[in-house]
């Protein structure tokens, strides 16, 4: 599908696997020029990427130099992807099994990570008139999921600072959008999920596999799990001129989990 972006400049944080990767690989499908910042780079970067820049986006600096070295090789930035996150890693029923010293460096990253490259890309847009940002929440953040408590509040956060975002840069031609995935086979989410696995009954425990697919019939209505690229389909749209009339909106791709009525 041609959604016009050839030649367009992405950034993709945390594009160096699961959704962010597909979003980056999907940036140059249709013909995008892709930096991916992140921890560490990929071992195919130079396949992935036309530029990887190694950022932890809690450290406003590196955010402020990812920039720059973006800018400086691949020029002004036309699309942000903000996929970079971390959950606690402890399954959180009731929210009390999650201790209080897990919280903060997942609002580190999630929040104030969201909060930094804002600051950072932002600006340019609005100067420039023209450009996208897309965040990647969960669904987690809308329902208030116990898996993971700390992870699904910092996604809530992210859900509403991208709808202050869409307000502020809407007068400058900048759309900004929230997509939310669903259930997704990544490493956090295998993280979370085997956490709620490993405190099955020994004698009802399944392998973790069988579990989380039975899990996942249960409750998601078109009975599938989600993959990386269907959420990167959705991101990419959401920062072509197809959806030009689409800003401030929170658009979940879950099979149907979460329907509001």
């Amino acid at each position: 599908m041609n959604l016009d972006l050839t030649n367009h400049i992405a950034v993709v944080t945390g594009g160096a696997s699961g959704i962010g990767r597909a979003a980056a690989e999907a940036f140059r499908a249709e013909g995008g020029r892709v930096a991916v910042w992140d921890l560490q780079p990929p071992s195919d970067a130079a396949a992935l990427c036309d530029l990887f820049v190694s950022c932890d986006v809690s450290k406003l600096e590196q955010v402020q130099r990812a920039l720059f070295e973006t800018e400086k090789t691949l020029g002004p930035v036309d699309h942000l992807v903000h996929a970079a996150a971390i959950g606690s890693g402890h399954f959180g029923f009731p929210f009390t099994e999650v201790p209080v010293e897990a919280w903060p460096r997942v609002l580190e990253v999630n929040v104030m990570g969201m909060t930094h490259i804002a600051h950072v890309v932002a600006p340019g847009m609005r100067e420039r008139k023209s450009g996208t940002c897309v965040f990647v929440a969960s669904v987690a953040g809308q329902i208030g999921s116990p898996t993971d408590p700390p992870y699904s509040a910092s996604k809530a956060a992210n859900i509403n600072f991208a709808q202050c975002m869409a307000k502020d840069l809407a007068p400058f031609g900048v759309r900004v959008n929230t997509v939310c995935p669903g259930m997704v086979q990544t490493p956090l989410n295998r993280r979370v999920w085997q956490g709620w696995h490993d405190r099955q009954p020994p004698e009802l425990r399944k392998s973790y596999e069988e579990w989380a697919d039975e899990k996942v019939r249960q409750v998601v209505p078109l009975g599938r799990w989600q993959t990386p690229a269907d959420i990167a389909n959705m991101i990419v749209f959401l920062s072509s001129p197809r959806a030009e009339q689409v800003t401030g909106q929170t658009i979940n791709v879950d099979g149907g989990f979460v329907m509001h009525w």
